[in-house]
């Protein structure tokens, strides 16, 4: 990501904001350069590796997938007359109450189903 010639050229205190801005920590003395860029040349391998080892984030298994896949279909999908509410409902009109309740809880489930769908595309199972 970095190389060491383009991060020799760099002050103290342009390495500091760039570990700052990274969120990672100098190796060693603070006081001195190769602390810095020792740090911004290796954090992009480590972070791999503890990936690969599945340290930290981590793919979820087979059956975390199935669950959300499960919850996409038990949702279902909404009927033509849903869908009309649910585009209403997006422009902000609403329902009078008691049904707003229950207009509400249907665009939160519908918007709970695309995100839900949305994650699985993430996750790389289509």
């Amino acid at each position: 990501m970095f190389t060491r010639s383009e991060l020799e050229i760099k002050t103290i205190q342009e390495l500091r904001q760039l570990c700052q801005r990274y969120g990672v920590r100098p190796t060693g003395n603070a006081g001195y350069k190769v602390s810095y860029i020792t740090t911004l040349m290796a954090f992009p391998a480590l972070g791999i590796q503890q990936f690969q080892e599945s340290r930290g984030l981590r793919t979820p298994s087979f059956a975390s997938f199935e669950n959300i896949a499960t919850t996409v279909d038990e949702i279902n999908s909404p009927t033509d007359e849903q869908i009309a509410l649910i585009r209403i409902s997006l422009e902000g009109r609403r329902m009078n109450i008691p049904d707003r309740y229950d207009q509400e809880r249907l665009l939160m489930i519908y918007k709970a189903k695309l995100a839900l769908e949305q994650a699985i595309d993430f996750l790389g199972m289509r």
